[in-house]
C-alpha cells in the first residue's frame, strides 16, 4: 500500500495494480469503493483491467487502512477533494473515475467539481445521491446499529437486503462481513450520516464525459426510477441493469461488473 497526505492532513492509502506493457503510458483507471468497504471489495475486478489500464484503487477517508478523520474533517466535499488530491499525487491530469454505491457518488460529484480531470466515468449501483432514497430506507436505524450492534453483526442481520444468498459462493459471506467489520463503527456511523444527506440529482446534468451506469434491478436501498434520473439526465449514458439482483452488484458479481467496464473503457481508451 502506498499512503499520501491531503491538504488537510488526512493520510489515505491506495493501491496501484499496473501490468500494461511496460513499453506503454498507461491511462489511469481510480477506484472508489462502497461504504463500509476497503480497496479489498475490488479484488476480483483487478484481473480483468489492470493489463489494460494503471489500477488505483483508493481506500476512501476512515476506511481500510486510511486514517480516520477528526472532528469537523468528514463531509461531501472533502471526500470528493481526497480524489482530486489522489490524482495530484499520482501526478497525472486526467483518469477514467469509477465507483460502487458510495463510491460513485463521489466519482459523480468529483466529475462534476472537476470536469477536466475525469476522461470517463463508470458508477455501480449509486443513484445521484442517498437523499432521495431515505423514504424507503432507514439511515437512522443504519446508523444506531452500527454503533450499538457493531459493523459484523449489523451487516448479517442484514445481508439479505444485499445480496442474493443463492447465488453467492460458500465461504464468501463470511469475508464479506470480516472484511466490513474492519472499519471502525463510529466512523462509519458518521459516513453514513454525511452520505444520506446528499443529493446532486440537480447537478448530475453538467456531466458531459462519456459515463456508464450500471444498477440492480432488485435493490432495496434505491429504486430503479431513482436510477433512471441518471440516463434522463446525461446525455452520453450507457445505462445497464442487472435485473432482479440485490444493492451489492460489485461484490457479488464483480466479474460481470470489471467485464462490463472493461469493455466501456476499450470504447473510450486512446489508442
Amino acid at each position: 500500500m502506498k499512503t499520501f497526505r491531503t491538504s488537510d492532513g488526512i493520510t489515505l492509502a491506495y493501491r496501484i495494480d499496473d501490468f500494461t506493457p511496460p513499453w506503454k503510458t498507461p491511462e489511469t483507471l481510480v477506484l472508489l469503493h462502497a461504504a463500509m468497504g476497503s480497496v479489498n471489495r475490488f479484488y476480483a475486478w483487478v484481473p480483468h483491467l489492470c493489463g489494460v489500464v494503471r489500477v488505483v484503487r483508493l481506500d476512501l477517508r476512515g476506511h481500510g487502512r486510511s486514517e480516520i478523520p477528526g472532528e469537523g474533517q468528514l463531509d461531501f466535499e472533502r471526500v470528493t477533494q481526497d480524489v482530486a488530491e489522489l490524482l495530484d499525487e499520482l501526478a497525472v491530469e486526467s483518469v477514467h473515475l469509477a465507483g460502487s454505491s458510495a463510491g460513485g457518488i463521489i466519482a459523480m460529484h468529483t466529475t462534476i467539481k472537476h470536469p477536466d480531470r475525469v476522461r470517463t466515468l463508470a458508477s455501480f449501483a449509486a443513484a445521484p445521491g442517498l437523499k432521495m432514497s431515505s423514504g424507503h430506507t432507514d439511515f437512522g436505524g443504519w446508523i444506531d446499529a452500527l454503533k450499538k450492534e457493531g459493523v459484523r453483526a449489523f451487516l448479517a442481520r442484514t445481508i439479505d437486503e444485499r445480496f442474493d444468498l443463492r447465488q453467492v459462493e460458500p465461504g464468501f459471506i463470511d469475508w464479506f462481513l470480516d472484511e466490513s467489520a474492519k472499519n471502525d463503527p463510529d466512523l462509519l456511523a458518521r459516513f453514513v450520516r454525511m452520505m444520506s444527506a446528499v443529493d446532486i440529482s440537480n447537478r448530475i446534468g453538467e456531466i458531459t464525459c462519456p459515463t456508464l451506469f450500471v444498477v440492480p434491478g432488485g435493490d432495496s436501498v434505491q429504486s430503479l426510477e431513482e436510477y433512471e434520473i441518471l440516463k434522463s439526465k446525461i446525455a452520453d449514458c450507457e445505462f445497464k441493469v442487472y435485473p432482479d439482483l440485490p444493492h451489492n452488484i460489485t461484490d457479488a458479481v464483480p466479474h460481470r461488473c470489471a467485464v462490463d467496464l472493461a469493455q466501456f473503457l476499450a470504447v473510450n481508451i486512446e489508442s
